[in-house]
């Protein structure tokens, strides 16, 4: 089984639900037979169907000890209670969250996936998910799935990458620390 294409039917929401750290890695779950269909709660019975017909697994209900099936949702940040703390920006998957230290934070809503991995970092609880459909934004929906995937492998790449750099900057240091022999006597 392809595992590309697993991951082509998940809502990419990253959520973490099903077990596993990212929707590509649960696809290569299933792909080997490591993980069973049934473990996505935010893609729900329609994405079940989906995997079933291109795995041929029978369709079984959500895996409940996953999560339950809702309707999508997007974080919302009330920004009077916001304290700046910046513990909400490292677990979103998708960079949906802009703000800056003792600053108030927002929520890209056009780009949120409803994950909520956002929430319980939060220490005041200024975070609340909200339904799509309660939303006074009419034409708010969650974003595409490749558009989410996108971002995810690029908050991926860059925090790689961002690492890389640490280190090497780190390592420079260490050699120039070890080459000063101090001033001239």
């Amino acid at each position: 089984m392809d595992a590309a294409a697993l991951d082509a039917l998940l809502p990419q929401t990253q959520c973490t639900r099903c077990g596993y750290p990212s929707c590509r890695d649960y696809a290569g779950a299933m792909a080997s037979g490591a993980a069973p269909i049934n473990q996505c709660p935010p893609g729900g019975t329609e994405t079940i169907i989906a995997l079933a017909a291109l795995t041929g697994h029978a369709v079984e209900p959500l895996n409940k000890d996953n999560g339950l099936e809702h309707a999508p949702t997007v974080a919302f940040i009330d920004e009077d209670r916001c304290i700046g703390c910046t513990k909400c920006l490292p677990p979103c998957p998708v960079d949906a969250i802009v703000g800056a230290r003792q600053r108030m934070h927002t929520v890209i809503t056009d780009v949120c996936t409803g994950c909520e991995l956002c929430v319980a970092p939060c220490p005041v609880d200024c975070i609340s998910m909200i339904p799509l459909l309660a939303s006074p934004l009419p034409s708010l929906r969650l974003p595409d799935a490749a558009q989410s995937r996108q971002r995810f492998l690029a908050r991926n790449e860059r925090i790689v990458r961002r690492a890389a750099e640490k280190a090497a900057t780190l390592a420079d240091k260490k050699r120039g620390a070890r080459s000063f022999k101090g001033p001239p006597a």
